[in-house]
């Protein structure tokens, strides 16, 4: 009888063991009772940023986790994006005097502590509780800017609430309904957002495989356009963008303008002649960004055509650029190709995984640092001064003749 007791004692203590771990380590997948995302709130040790990426993939729910990691079809532009990177060097030097070099740079008159902001990514609830709302928080703290996607799952109100009056920018798939674009516009305004981003790059979604293979549906409301123009949950990304325009034309730069007093951002410029259409069309900066490799695949990187729409623009707007950021380096190059800022969205997301708003700013911190180091070295004082860097190009076997 004692021998029972004991052994029962043993396996109870063994189940409230394997209970405690997986509550307090934020290790929520889905089970019986639905989706369930992360809900740590700590900070995050980073030693390489890259690493993020199969950490969170041990807590973040494997339907959620394949959306937000995957790309289209055979995820080739999305490798690319990366790699690119290292089609150029950035050669140091010496005896420049550089000491504690300052990562503070401005963006469409927003001063920001480093060159570096939210990019926006639909549905941050699949990795955390908080959604966008813990995203935004972190980015404040970082003192950079909050990009929010109309598909957010967190309301455009909670966001800006959580950002206590740091600079955020919402980000727009235009609806089929005008009505709502106007509405939404509005309301971005109302609530203090700095600037509208018009992405053009999606008439409609890639073939994602990984959500295919996964047969991924929003398990949570997107509730910025729920139940006013698409039902959401339920639903996969292709759905959803089946209801946005999907033919849109420069005529459309010019209907969001005449909509707000914002700025007007237009976002998923990946050809030069594409980056004129959109300044003639009335916008006041571009986004270099092929959708972080989500759209199509066999595209070049986006770094790659950095510099040729860099040089086409010409100063007259000004450049924000993402897929592929995953280091200083990184930033340091596409600044020296012509960015004025870049942004990230993965790494962002995975921080918000693994630490909540904590997690968000110790993945900013991390690239700040980073980025301070890498300029140091290469004789940078300022992020003006990076412009100023001819780097250099170099010959990538698989590309050479």
């Amino acid at each position: 009888m004692k021998k029972t007791i004991f052994i029962l004692v043993v396996i109870l203590g063994l189940l409230l063991i394997v209970w405690m771990v997986m509550h307090f380590n934020g290790q929520n997948k889905i089970d019986k009772s639905g989706y369930r995302a992360s809900n740590r709130d700590e900070r995050i040790k980073i030693v390489d940023i890259e690493d993020l990426e199969a950490r969170a993939a041990e807590i973040i729910p494997e339907g959620g986790f394949g959306y937000i990691q995957g790309g289209s079809e055979t995820e080739t532009t999305m490798r690319r994006n990366e790699t690119a990177f290292d089609m150029v060097d950035i050669v140091p030097r010496v005896l420049t005097g550089v000491l504690n070099p300052s990562t503070k740079t401005s963006i469409l008159g927003i001063d920001i502590a480093l060159p570096v902001i939210v990019a926006p990514a639909a549905a941050h609830g699949l990795a955390h509780v908080s959604a966008e709302a813990g995203t935004a928080r972190g980015a404040a703290a970082a003192g950079t800017i909050m990009s929010v996607s109309n598909y957010a799952s967190s309301t455009l109100a909670d966001i800006a609430k959580a950002g206590k009056g740091a600079p955020q920018w919402f980000q727009l798939y235009l609806s089929k309904d005008d009505g709502f674009n106007r509405k939404i516009i509005q309301q971005a305004e109302n609530l203090g957002y700095d600037a509208i981003i018009l992405t053009v790059d999606a008439p409609i979604g890639g073939y994602r495989i990984r959500d295919v293979r996964n047969d991924f549906k929003f398990p949570l409301e997107l509730p910025n356009v729920a139940k006013t123009t698409i039902k959401t949950k339920g639903q996969g990304i292709s759905s959803v963008f089946a209801a946005a325009q999907n033919d849109l034309t420069p005529y459309d730069v010019m209907r969001v303008k005449a909509m707000t007093k914002l700025p007007v951002i237009v976002k998923g410029i990946q050809h030069p002649d594409d980056a004129d259409i959109a300044i003639i069309s009335g916008a006041d900066a571009i986004w270099v960004s092929n959708h972080g490799g989500r759209q199509l695949d066999g595209a070049p990187g986006a770094f790659e055509m950095l510099p040729e729409i860099a040089g086409r623009v010409n100063k007259r707007v000004p450049i924000i650029f993402d897929s592929g950021i995953r280091r200083g380096q990184d930033v340091f190059k596409a600044i020296a190709s012509g960015a004025d800022v870049v942004a990230i969205g993965r790494p962002v997301i995975y921080g918000l995984a693994l630490g909540g708003w904590r997690g968000v700013f110790d993945v900013f911190e991390w690239l700040e640092q980073d980025l301070k180091r890498v300029m140091w070295l290469a004789g940078a004082q300022t992020v003006n001064e990076i412009k100023n860097i001819q780097l250099r190009s170099k010959c990538i076997p698989v590309r050479c003749e």
